[in-house]
Parts: structure tokens; C-alpha cells; sequence
């Protein structure tokens, strides 16, 4: 399979307040960027500026397709407080054929 097979992915997103996670993830779906958001918290290590750090972050998964993706980050990177936020896609390299889908049917 290579990259050009792919349609779909998951991007994630790490916001430092379930506040902004929510407003991001309710962004998305009311402009059909995104189908479906988990959001759920977890414990980050990073090296930032040099130096060792260790936050409660909130997670977000979520599921597009890979033609949203640059619209995607640009309106992500609008609403995020980050200097630089995590935001990074990964494949879907398969799935249910009506989860994929109802993936389609929920976008613009």
C-alpha cells in the first residue's frame, strides 16, 4: 500500500486545558473537518526549550480523511494556545467499510 492509497486518518492533538480540547473538537465537527473526537487526559513528558517537562494534557483523536488534513491543522493551529502544537496524522491503512464511510458522510 503506499501513501497515495490512503484516504483516511487519525490526527493527534495535544491541548493543555479539556476547556480548549472541547472548543477545538467542537470547532471541527460543526465545519466538517473532522467526523468524530475523542478527547481524553493524559500525563506528557517533553523536552521543550531544553529542559524536561511533565503536564496533564488533554488528548485528541481524531478521525478525517487526509484531503481536510491541511485545513485540518490551519484551523488547529488558529484555536490552540501552543507555540507549537502537536499536530500529527497517521494512516488508516484499513477499516470497517461503513465506519470509513460514515467518515465521508460527515465532512465537507
Amino acid at each position: 500500500m503506499t501513501v497515495n492509497s490512503i484516504q483516511y486518518c487519525v490526527v493527534l492533538v495535544t491541548a493543555g486545558s479539556e476547556a480548549q480540547a472541547q472548543e477545538i473538537a467542537q470547532v471541527l465537527l460543526s465545519e466538517k473537518l473532522a467526523a468524530c473526537v475523542n478527547i481524553f487526559p493524559v500525563n506528557s513528558l517533553y523536552i521543550w526549550q531544553g529542559e524536561l517537562n511533565q503536564d496533564q494534557e488533554w488528548q485528541l483523536l481524531i478521525k478525517t480523511n487526509v484531503n481536510q488534513f491541511d485545513l485540518l491543522a490551519q484551523k488547529i493551529k488558529t484555536l490552540h494556545s501552543y507555540e507549537v502544537p502537536e499536530i500529527i496524522a497517521l494512516p488508516i491503512i484499513n477499516g470497517l467499510q461503513s465506519y470509513l464511510n460514515w467518515i465521508d458522510s460527515n465532512l465537507s
